[in-house]
């Protein structure tokens, strides 16, 4: 059996590219169907998210232009500028690509956690669809397990590698828990809405998003349950706010230092965490002047996220002697699947000769023969037919000059020669 990875990503080929490769739920199920039922593939998953699509199926025999062609012609493109862009792992490399993958190594985001409840979900639906059998089932076990090791035992998802996610926690990092503080947040863009998603798994009390546009910013609210007030209502709410994270596309600051000491005034002095992420800058420096207001720019953050990306890279490094581990053991089980076959057989083959010389010594019994003829010739037969292919392996072995096999024969056969 060989197991073969086969895919595109975000590295190999361009989005448009990758739209036209990825699977809907509605095409997932005929995928299955097709590959489960096709004759050179024995065990198949599909991964398909917005980043990559990917195949992972075990063959007979080595044959990755057979999947290429396949996955082509689902989707009717040309299999020559397919292949332009296409990746393909076989037998260790292919398990040690799916690992990585789970664990976030090979994301467009390091150390991201998301791929892995994708990959997690291709498998079930993969095991709904009997694409699924015995090794994929041990090998998508053993996958998740890495993942999960790799999450406890490094520190890969720990630090925040994204400004949104940066600013959420250095605002965590201040405040502690955030349950008790109410965040106002100046504009409604992607970075914003990045932003308000983090908060909001935190449960601060409060969220208002402020923006030019209204309508625009109600969408954001909806998603997180905020408050919404116009940028000119500013003046009149920033004092309830405890965290100000702001990024707008505006080309002049909209908070002053002004504005920020008569808030502070109103709050009699208690702090505020200005986090500007907005270039140009959507606050003025002078604010950070301030007593009892704390101001932090896009660089700030920038410099923090370079940092936690260093570290990371460097819990990637872990991670992968974590993986590197779990494919040696996961093809130990492969192999010990072999053995166990292969000892089938060979005690099938001996009961077969067994019971063809055992019915054959019964026969002569029973018409009367010497008994003790009969048992002799039985011990002799069985002796040679065991016997003849161990002999032959010898001979051939001795005759070719492999002292190396003749050594293995040795130790198989338990003998102790000096």
């Amino acid at each position: 059996m060989t197991i073969i990875a086969l895919g595109i990503n975000h590295k190999t080929a361009s989005v448009e590219l990758r739209e036209k490769v990825a699977f809907s739920p509605e095409q997932m199920s005929e995928a299955l169907q097709q590959l489960s039922g096709h004759a050179d593939f024995n065990e198949a998953v599909i991964v398909s998210t917005c980043n990559r699509t990917e195949i992972y199926c075990s063959l007979e025999q080595s044959n990755s232009q057979a999947l290429l062609a396949w996955l082509a012609s689902f989707h009717g493109l040309d299999e020559h500028e397919l292949s332009k862009n296409i990746y393909c792992h076989q037998g260790d490399a292919a398990i040690n690509h799916l690992m990585r993958v789970a664990c976030g190594l090979d994301s467009l985001v390091l150390g991201e956690p998301q791929i892995l409840g994708q990959i997690k979900q291709a498998y079930h639906s993969a095991k709904t669809h009997d694409a699924v059998g015995v090794k994929f089932d041990r090998l998508f076990q053993k996958t998740f397990s890495v993942a999960k090791q790799v999450r406890t035992d490094t520190d890969i998802g720990a630090s925040a590698v994204s400004v949104a996610f940066a600013a959420v926690n250095l605002a965590k990092h201040i405040y502690g828990k955030l349950d008790k503080t109410n965040v106002l947040l100046i504009g409604a863009g992607e970075t914003i809405e990045l932003v308000a998603k983090h908060l909001y798994q935190n449960e601060p009390q409060q969220i208002t998003v402020a923006n030019r546009t209204i309508e625009r910013a109600r969408g954001l609210a909806q998603e997180v349950s905020a408050d919404v007030i116009a940028l000119a209502q500013l003046p009149e709410r920033l004092h309830k706010a405890d965290i100000v994270i702001s990024s707008t596309a505006s080309t002049l600051p909209i908070i002053g230092k002004g504005v920020v000491e008569q808030a502070l005034k109103q709050r009699r002095h208690k702090p505020m965490l200005f986090i500007d992420i907005a270039v140009p800058r959507d606050i003025e420096s002078q604010v950070g002047e301030l007593d009892a207001a704390y101001l932090y720019s896009v660089d700030d953050l920038q410099a923090i996220v370079s940092e936690n990306m260093a570290a990371r890279e460097q819990a990637a490094e872990q991670a992968q002697l974590i993986i590197s581990e779990r494919v040696k053991e996961f093809e130990m089980w492969v192999r010990s699947l072999d053995s166990v076959d292969l000892i089938r057989h060979y005690r099938n083959d001996v009961q077969t000769i067994k019971s063809e010389l055992v019915e054959r010594a019964v026969s002569q019994l029973n018409t009367g023969k010497d008994a003790e003829k009969i048992i002799l010739e039985l011990a002799n037969k069985l002796t040679n037919r065991l016997m003849h292919a161990p002999t032959r392996a010898i001979q051939d072995a001795a005759k070719k000059g492999e002292v190396a096999q003749l050594t293995q024969l040795k130790k198989m056969l338990g003998i102790d020669q000096e």
